[in-house]
């Protein structure tokens, strides 16, 4: 059997400066801020040892929260999804959005 778990929450932040966005989202939920050195789009937001990974991603689509979910069996875990109820929305070459 495949392997999931969940990986990070993600704040998506529509327009404006991904800085000030995290800035107040940092303020907000007190934790600390840092770049994500390989991509200027993300910047990731630390807490405790053990809390869940807190990622800030700048969009061009309405502001909203989703979760990351990695696996190692990316097919394996959307067959399982999609037999819990979810729908597939769009597939990108190194992920697929459900709803």
């Amino acid at each position: 059997m495949h392997k999931s778990r969940l990986g990070d929450l993600v704040i998506d932040c529509e327009g404006g400066d991904i800085d000030e966005h995290a800035a107040f989202w940092s303020r907000a939920l007190g934790r600390t801020l840092e770049a994500e050195p390989k991509n200027p789009r993300y910047r990731r937001l630390f807490g405790k040892d053990g809390d869940i990974g807190i990622l800030l991603q700048a969009v061009e689509h309405p502001s909203r929260v989703h979760l990351d979910i990695e696996t190692d069996d990316p097919e394996a875990e959307v067959d399982r999804l999609e037999n819990l109820g979810a729908k597939v929305f769009k597939r990108f070459p190194s992920w697929v959005v459900m709803e």
